[in-house]
């Protein structure tokens, strides 16, 4: 069967312009080990991006493998309302140990987007039921992504996925955003004092009353060409929240589970936001789940009898799933018996020595940023005045289609480079992968 011409028959894939796919028809990939997928052909094609960032100890972990079949023979399903059961209670127990402090309410839902859409109406039904109902907008920094779903696209700012549905999203007032690479005030994120905090203070000074929450993907800006900014930044809007009554949310979908080096990219900063939304890591990428989780004076606000109307009335058919609960503590059970956590800076700092090495004095490279095992390439025309390149072109894409011939999965951020490998490559992979991206972009770009 010519599964390939069976797949464009049929699927609408995501995020794609379908068009593309007669140039470069869908690699149909039938397993996987590590951190390699092998199509139905046999070829190998190493998985740099974690399967959209999701694929967090290799793919078929058979830990985590074990796990799910385990719970697949004693329980599938159970409605999540006024039922519960073991697998989701431990999961509980044990990620409370590795959350911020105060960090202890669980909400669960099926997807990212959908724990951003909870996170958003917990924030606003709270301030409803305690005084302030004036509490009616949200704030998000610019050229955020927090998910495709009306509520969550509309405190993202990327036009790429927003622009045409502008006229139906909720309006939300938006901060600069720091832009590291090319800060406006000169300085350098390693050492600077965020000056540009002046911009979210200005704007907590015109509607912080009437604010709700506060959204951010804390330390690492991931669609938006993993942009990284310092922990102090995080500490400021911190205070501002707690200065103006504003909640502070954390989109942890994409930075946590070790992803920046720490459990949670919050614990740079040592802050804990007010709602922390988990998904991605959260199963090692084998379930769909996510997870909002909050406080117990934002839980004790919904807290009373039926008839006074203060229930949180969200729901999702797969929330708590038992088999996405197994896979969920198989991973945190991994994270403690080869104490991942430890392991990290040794490897973050290995990788991201190797990927520099190799892409700095590149011509077309103006920055090889990183944070954790996240490295992200920065591709520019012309390196002094880091002019970017002509978005026209589709530069990234061409040594995207250069990579795969090669047996890498790069998929770049517009004409952003980026590494986001499994926790688990090896010093080997790391130098595979890094020549082979090289070789892919000097084949389009030149030496």
């Amino acid at each position: 069967m010519d599964w390939q011409a069976e797949d464009l028959k049929y699927i609408w894939h995501p995020c794609s312009q379908m068009k593309d796919y007669e140039t470069l028809p869908p690699i149909v990939i039938e397993r996987g080990e590590g951190i390699n997928l092998y199509d139905i052909n046999g070829k190998c094609y190493k998985d740099v991006v974690s399967s959209w960032w999701c694929n967090l100890l290799g793919h078929c972990n058979p830990r985590i493998t074990k796990a799910l079949k385990e719970q697949s023979e004693k329980l599938e399903h159970v409605i999540f309302a006024n039922f519960t059961h073991k697998p989701a209670v431990t999961l509980c127990q044990k990620l409370v140990k590795y959350l911020p402090e105060g960090l202890c309410k669980f909400n669960f839902a099926d997807n990212g987007s959908s724990s951003i859409e909870m996170a958003l109406k917990m924030s606003f039904q709270y301030h409803y039921q305690t005084g302030n109902p004036q509490k009616k907008r949200f704030m998000a920094l610019s050229d955020g992504y927090h998910g495709e779903t009306i509520g969550a696209l509309s405190v993202g700012a990327l036009d790429l996925y927003a622009e045409i549905y502008k006229p139906i999203l909720l309006e939300v007032n938006r901060i600069k955003a720091p832009d590291c690479f090319r800060c406006p005030y000169g300085k350098c994120r390693d050492n600077c004092q965020c000056e540009c905090i002046e911009q979210a203070q200005k704007m907590f000074e015109h509607c912080g009353e009437e604010t709700a929450a506060l959204i951010i993907e804390p330390l690492l800006q991931g669609s938006a060409g993993m942009r990284v900014y310092p922990p102090l930044y995080i500490k400021k809007l911190r205070e501002l929240c707690d200065k103006y009554n504003v909640h502070l949310i954390a989109d942890e979908i994409a930075t946590g589970y070790g992803r920046t080096g720490k459990m949670f990219a919050c614990d740079w900063a040592e802050v804990s936001p007010d709602i922390m939304c988990l998904s991605k890591g959260l199963t090692g990428g084998y379930m769909p789940m996510a997870v909002a989780i909050t406080t117990q004076k934002i839980f004790d606000a919904f807290y009373d009898d039926y008839l006074k109307g203060k229930a949180f009335m969200h729901s999702h058919t797969y929330a708590g799933n038992p088999l996405a609960c197994a896979c969920a503590n198989a991973v945190l059970d991994i994270f403690d018996t080869d104490k991942v956590l430890d392991t990290l800076p040794a490897g973050n700092a290995l990788f991201h020595k190797i990927v520099s090495e190799k892409f700095l004095s590149n011509k077309n490279v103006g920055e090889v940023r990183h944070i954790g095992f996240i490295n992200a390439i920065e591709l520019v025309k012309d390196k002094r005045t880091k002019e970017p390149l002509d978005s026209n072109l589709r530069t990234g894409y061409q040594i995207y289609k250069k990579a795969l011939e090669k047996g890498l999965i790069l998929r770049p951020l517009g004409d952003v480079l980026y590494f986001n490998p499994p926790l688990i490559i090896t010093e080997e992979d790391m130098h595979t992968v890094v020549n082979m991206a090289y070789e892919s972009m000097v084949e389009i770009l030149g030496a």
